[in-house]
């Protein structure tokens, strides 16, 4: 399977707002993205703009599996879906009333996935074993790490192709974002996946990440692989505090 991501020059916001500005961007078959920035800069409007869930006024969005390409500024996010896209939304989402089983089932609507759902399932609790021991308690009780695993668990329900995860990190204590991270690069490694990471803890994102772009104020300002990031002078010392 081919598959890659392109968004060509987006301008989006809300209202009168505008928070991204050009913004331009590439994931290839297999390739961990992090998109990079603190908070108020624009990830979650690009996330949301793949997701068909912000429409750009400005630019493209496109999705090519297989030699055939979609745009997906002209799809709903329930056809995005379908194509074999997936979010985890930043702070989770979850249904907090409804049981860990509940929430994952829930993720796995997309017409593919109902056929699977078996397979699905065991697999999480295989990736996940916290979520087989607790599949009968409320989401809403469990611990924010566990909630985390939860979200990413529900959208790997889905049986996607591109998964987008958006703030993974949002609060978290730091041995718990290491552990997510780690966990998304093995998730990724054994299910094939291409992921594009929203991230503002450089430090955990570029562990995993083959490719990097930093966004500020809605801008692409800075991109290329780990090593370009880890050595430019900006991004040492201004987002990784060695400079």
């Amino acid at each position: 399977m081919a598959l890659e991501l392109s968004v060509k020059g987006i301008e989006a916001g809300y209202a009168a707002v505008r928070a991204l500005h050009g913004v331009s961007l590439d994931i290839g078959q297999g390739e961990t993205v992090a998109l990079l920035g603190t908070n108020g800069n624009g990830k979650s409007t690009l996330m949301k703009c793949v997701m068909g869930m912000v429409r750009p006024t400005k630019g493209s969005v496109t999705l090519a599996i297989d030699g055939k390409t979609h745009d997906l500024t002209r799809l709903s996010t329930e056809e995005i879906v379908n194509l074999g896209v997936a979010m985890v939304p930043e702070g989770r989402r979850l249904f907090p009333k409804l049981t860990v089983e509940e929430n994952l089932l829930l993720g796995a609507f997309r017409p593919l996935a109902r056929t699977e759902i078996s397979r699905n399932l065991a697999f999480c609790f295989e990736a996940f074993p916290v979520l087989a021991e607790r599949r009968r308690q409320l989401a809403g009780s469990m611990s924010g790490g566990q909630q985390q695993m939860l979200a990413i668990a529900r959208a790997l329900m889905s049986a996607p192709k591109l998964l987008l995860v958006d703030e993974p990190s949002v609060g978290l204590a730091p041995i718990l974002v290491s552990h997510t991270i780690t966990k998304i690069k093995e998730l990724k490694d054994q299910y094939g996946l291409t992921v594009l990471m929203a991230e503002q803890n450089f430090h955990q994102a570029i562990r995993i990440a083959d490719r990097g772009y930093i966004i500020v104020h809605g801008e692409i300002v800075f991109e290329g692989d780990v090593k370009a990031l880890e050595q430019n002078e900006l991004v040492r010392s201004y987002y990784l505090g060695t400079g």
